[in-house]
C-alpha cells in the first residue's frame, strides 16, 4: 500500500491503492444543476418546504463531517452531534450578545468545534470500531447533560432564543424564510468547497490508507495518529459550523439538538452515501425529506420508515454478497 501526491495532473488523486481518480465532466455537470436547483427553489416552493430544505442543509453539514470520519478514515462516530451543539451554543451566546453577524458567528462555531475536537480526540482515537462508535456516543451524551444542566450558560432544557443573523454588519436580519434558505445555502457550499479541497489533500489519502489497512501504513512510516487527529478536528470544525447555520435557521437551541437521533441521522446519511461526500449530502437530503415530508403520509411512522433504511444500508453488502452466491450457484 502506498500514499502518494501527483503534480503532472493536479486534478488527478492518487488513492492508498495507487489507483488514479480522475473528476467525471458528468458528474461537475449534475453537480452544477443541482447546486442551480436549489438556487432556485425559493422561487417555485412554499415556505414550508423551504424550511425543510433549510434543515436539510444542515444536516447535510453534520452529515460532511460524518463522512469524514466514517467515510474517509474508517472511523464509525454517533458523536458528531456533539461537536454541532458545541458550535450552535458558541453562535446562539455570540448572537444572544449583540454579535448577529452570521459569518462571523459561523467561523467561531467552526473553531470551538475543533477545539471541542481536539479535546476529545485523545480519548476516542484510543479505540476504533464498535469501541470508537460507543465512545462517540458517550461523548455526545456527556455533552447534551452537561448543555442541560449548565442552564446559567445555555439555558438548560428551555434553551435559548435568538435574534436573526444578518449577512453583514450593519444590513438587515434576515426573517424570510427564502432568505434564511439562501444564506444557509450559500454558506453550507463555502463549507462543501472546503471539505472537496481536504478531500484531495494528502492527509485525506493518509486517513484512506488508515481506513484500508492502518497497521500496514503505520508500518510504511506514516504518521496515523497525527493524521487521525488533524482528520479529526477537521470533522468537528464542520460540524460546529453546522451548529452555527441550525442556530441561522432555527433561532433557537435545545440540548435535545446534541441527541443521539441527531447523531445517528448523520450516521445514516454517511452510510447512504457509501464513501462518497456527494452521496452523504443527497443521503441527509433523502433522510429529512422521509422524515419531515414523507412522515404525513405515512401516519407518523417516519422513524420506523427510516429505521428500515438504516437496516437496509446495513445489510446491503451481505445480501449483494448472498444474492451473488445464489446467482452462481443456479448457474452451476
Amino acid at each position: 500500500m502506498s500514499v502518494e501526491s501527483t503534480t503532472a495532473e493536479p486534478m488527478t488523486v492518487v488513492d492508498p491503492a495507487g489507483r488514479q481518480r480522475h473528476p467525471r465532466p458528468r458528474s461537475v455537470g449534475v453537480t452544477a444543476a443541482v447546486v442551480l436547483t436549489a438556487l432556485a427553489l425559493p422561487a417555485v416552493v412554499d415556505a414550508y418546504t423551504i424550511s425543510i430544505a433549510s434543515t436539510a442543509l444542515v444536516l447535510a453539514t453534520l452529515a460532511m463531517s460524518a463522512q469524514l470520519v466514517t467515510g474517509v478514515a474508517g472511523l464509525p462516530s454517533l458523536g458528531q452531534a456533539a461537536y454541532l451543539g458545541v458550535g450552535a451554543y458558541t453562535a446562539a451566546l455570540l448572537a444572544n450578545a449583540g454579535y448577529t453577524n452570521g459569518p462571523t458567528q459561523l467561523a467561531a462555531a467552526a473553531l470551538t468545534g475543533a477545539a471541542a475536537a481536539a479535546v476529545t480526540a485523545p480519548l476516542v482515537l484510543r479505540t476504533r470500531g464498535t469501541t470508537f462508535l460507543m465512545v462517540t456516543f458517550a461523548v455526545a451524551e456527556v455533552g447534551r447533560t452537561a448543555a442541560s444542566q449548565w442552564a446559567a450558560i445555555t439555558g438548560g432544557d428551555d434553551g435559548l432564543h435568538t435574534p436573526p443573523v444578518t449577512v453583514w454588519p450593519g444590513t438587515a436580519p434576515l426573517r424570510v424564510d427564502g432568505y434564511i434558505y439562501l444564506y444557509v445555502l450559500v454558506c453550507f457550499l463555502v463549507l462543501a468547497a472546503l471539505v472537496a479541497l481536504l478531500l484531495r489533500t494528502r492527509l485525506a489519502l493518509v486517513l484512506r490508507g488508515a481506513a484500508d489497512h492502518e497497521p500496514r501504513l503505520g508500518a510504511l512510516g506514516h504518521r496515523v495518529t497525527a493524521a487521525l487527529t488533524a482528520g479529526f478536528l477537521a470533522a468537528g470544525a464542520v460540524a460546529g459550523a453546522g451548529g452555527a447555520l441550525l442556530v441561522a435557521v432555527n433561532r433557537y437551541l435545545s440540548p435535545a439538538d446534541m441527541g443521539l437521533d441527531v447523531s445517528a441521522l448523520a450516521l445514516l446519511a454517511a452510510a447512504i452515501g457509501a464513501g462518497s461526500m456527494r452521496g452523504a449530502v443527497a443521503g441527509a437530503v433523502l433522510v429529512v425529506a422521509v422524515r419531515d415530508l414523507l412522515g404525513t403520509d405515512t401516519g407518523g411512522h417516519a422513524t420506523a420508515v427510516l429505521g428500515a433504511v438504516f437496516l437496509l444500508v446495513a445489510y446491503r453488502r451481505p445480501a449483494q454478497e448472498w444474492l451473488r452466491t445464489r446467482v452462481q450457484g443456479g448457474r452451476r
